[in-house]
């Protein structure tokens, strides 16, 4: 599965959700059937919104509209797609560096050898991280409840739309369609820089305001053996990416 390329398209969306809705807040507005189509998914229209989007949307645009759909109209609107401001997945896997980094310089041991994050590592590597993180995104786009039947039809279709890989399609349908379940998700993380990575992705899906999904996010941290100082990082590291971004 190529995996790899349509989280990559997935996290990139981010930014044409962000110049969008500043768009709308300066009152420049957007282009017909282009980031028009999301502005109206992501202010709340549900059909016509997303008609709009789909009759004369570019593969970005319709990256973002999948990624506003994981994302649920109420977080979209709030944080406008927080998630991905920084250029794609590697930057998931700078992100995790850094807090490594950081988190290393605390202890009291020697660093155990440089982390080995997705940035870092080749292709068959990384794909194995990306199906990992693609799969804790999904599940954190579920921790409020809001991915309902008729939404992961929706979320299907935009995903058809970005790949033709049938494997990785039926695969992303039955994460769709399970239950949300922690445990599971933390299972996919094989090193610990991978369950770093998957937190990361957590957390910038999630809105830790929300307790259902503040919650979901500390099983998930438990289930992945975080170590505390570590979580705390990996946090912080986010909150300043958002803060400089």
């Amino acid at each position: 599965m190529n995996t790899r390329g349509l989280l990559d398209q997935l996290l990139k969306s981010g930014q044409e959700m962000i110049k969008n809705k500043a768009g709308q807040s300066s009152g420049k507005g957007t282009a017909a059937g282009g980031l028009g189509g999301l502005g109206g998914l992501l202010a709340g229209g549900g059909g016509a919104g997303l008609g709009g989007l789909l009759s004369g949307a570019g593969g970005g645009a319709l990256a973002a509209g999948a990624m506003g759909l994981l994302l649920g109209n109420k977080k979209a609107r709030s944080f406008g797609g927080k998630a991905l401001t920084y250029g794609g997945l590697a930057a998931l896997g700078v992100i995790a560096y850094k807090a490594y980094g950081n988190w290393q310089a605390q202890q009291a041991q020697a660093p155990q050898g440089e982390p080995q994050t997705l940035d870092r590592l080749p292709a068959p590597q990384a794909e194995l991280h990306s199906q990992a993180i693609l799969k804790a995104l999904v599940a954190a786009a579920k921790a409020d409840g809001h991915v309902d039947a008729r939404e992961r039809q929706l979320i299907e279709g935009e995903i058809g739309k970005l790949t033709n890989d049938v494997e990785l399609q039926r695969w992303l349908e039955a994460e769709l369609n399970k239950p949300l379940d922690p445990a599971d998700v933390a299972r996919a993380a094989t090193t610990p820089e991978m369950a770093a990575e998957m937190y990361i992705a957590s957390v910038l899906m999630v809105d830790e305001e929300h307790f259902m999904e503040r919650a979901y996010l500390e099983e998930l941290a438990r289930q992945l053996k975080l170590d505390p100082a570590l979580k705390t990082e990996l946090e912080a590291q986010v909150r300043v990416e958002l803060t400089a971004s």
